[in-house]
């Protein structure tokens, strides 16, 4: 079992910027494959923001490119999601996502964070 922890929101003013972390832990050895990014606001549907490959290709939503950045840092299974120039818009709960894979069975599996709240004021 993978538990993933995110941290980071909170509320800011429209123009300043936030920054997302996502951490998996496990008792047994494993690595993250492709992860991302996804939002939903009240109302609407959840949206992909960024996706980040194993290889860290990435693949942004419009409404995230030249704001937003997806880092990810392997040997800690860590994602990050830089935001800057935030607003109202953005405001969102916030998912991290992805595959793990088992580094004694090759058994892929997926995860979604619990969800981080992101409110941007005008």
């Amino acid at each position: 079992q993978v538990q993933v922890v995110e941290s980071g929101g909170g509320l800011v003013q429209a123009g300043e910027s936030l920054r997302l972390s996502c951490v998996a832990s496990s008792g047994s050895a494993f690595s993250v494959n492709a992860a991302g990014w996804y939002r939903q606001a009240s109302g609407k549907e959840r949206e992909m923001v960024v996706r980040i490959s194993s290889g860290s290709s990435t693949n942004y939503a419009d409404s995230a490119k030249g704001r937003f950045t997806i880092s990810r840092d392997d040997a800690k299974n860590t994602v990050h999601l830089q935001m800057n120039s935030l607003k109202p818009e953005d405001t969102a709960v916030y998912y991290c996502n992805g595959w793990t894979v088992s580094v004694a069975t090759g058994i892929t599996k997926a995860f979604w964070g619990q969800g981080t709240q992101v409110t941007v004021s005008s």
